[in-house]
């Protein structure tokens, strides 16, 4: 009878407090009554291997048995993915999300934009997370067809490299949604009329449009073009379904958002400007001039 010492990667859960994962090893003594020939021995030897694995700041969905969520997921060639459209920039390449684990990276960058000025605040990290789960449940919930809108999530990922492999949650770092909508009747501007449960939509080809949200960049990533190449993607993707006008909200203090959307060539909607003065927004807006 021999005695085989393994040693057993445990990965710990995520803490409520929002610290890292923590990895913890077990040795485990196994007796197994076995004759030890010269491959046994060797097949032991691997077997006392410890193979740690890159953890990411990403943290993990607290709720991750329901979403199947793999998150040391490798991110898949862009062969793998088969996607027509997408728009490659410098190292990145903007297209459509198609996995979980890039809806989930997408929600954990909103959450961070969202309190990326306020990280004193107490329990801010616990917080962090709890928006992140809802932003992911929201996109998922976008893309079953609420509200009978055409839906998308954009994300911006590293090209890939030879010779290096990343998770899906390393690739990710940008991100924005647009949805393709209509006017409801009487409206030249989308929120010009109160919106009311029994209000009929203009369901025309001329009262299409493009809506932009949660436009966000990883601050590892930023002053590279990013968003602006992802908005470059919305607009030829409105171009492509036939569709003129894009518009987007924008808070009135937030002046670097402003100059991004202005220098692509977005206009402020002034007949907007009266209706959103107590909420502090801008409507802007973009014409494709798809012809």
């Amino acid at each position: 009878m021999s005695t085989i010492s393994i040693y057993r990667t445990e990965f710990l859960a995520f803490s409520s407090n929002g610290s890292r994962l923590r990895r913890k090893f077990q040795r485990i003594s196994l007796s197994p009554t076995m004759k030890m020939d010269g491959k046994s021995v060797e097949r032991v030897k691997k077997e006392e291997l410890s193979v740690q694995l890159q953890t990411s700041s990403i943290p993990q969905l607290e709720n991750s048995r329901q979403s199947n969520l793999r998150f040391d997921r490798l991110q898949p060639s862009d062969q793998e993915l088969n996607q027509d459209k997408i728009l490659e920039f410098g190292k990145f390449v903007a297209r459509e999300a198609v996995l979980d684990e890039e809806f989930w990276t997408a929600a954990w960058l909103r959450a961070e934009s969202y309190w990326e000025d306020r990280p004193g605040e107490r329990y801010v990290d616990n917080f962090k997370r709890k928006f992140a789960e809802q932003e992911f449940n929201a996109i998922k919930g976008h893309y079953k067809g609420q509200h009978g809108q055409t839906y998308t999530c954009v994300v911006t990922v590293k090209k890939e490299e030879r010779n290096v492999k990343r998770t899906v949650l390393k690739s990710v770092v940008g991100t924005l949604d647009f949805s393709i909508r209509h006017l409801l009747h009487g409206e030249s501007f989308p929120g010009e009329r109160e919106k009311h449960l029994f209000c009929s939509i203009n369901r025309t080809h001329l009262n299409k449009y493009v809506y932009v949200s949660n436009l966000c960049v990883a601050k590892s990533a930023r002053r590279q073009s990013i968003a602006s190449n992802m908005l470059y993607f919305v607009i030829k993707s409105a171009r492509s379904s036939g569709v003129e006008l894009v518009y987007v909200h924008v808070h009135r203090n937030n002046e670097p958002a402003l100059q991004l959307y202005q220098k692509i060539g977005f206009e402020i909607v002034e007949m907007a400007s009266s209706l959103l003065l107590e909420k502090q927004m801008y409507l802007l807006c973009y014409r494709t001039k798809f012809c």
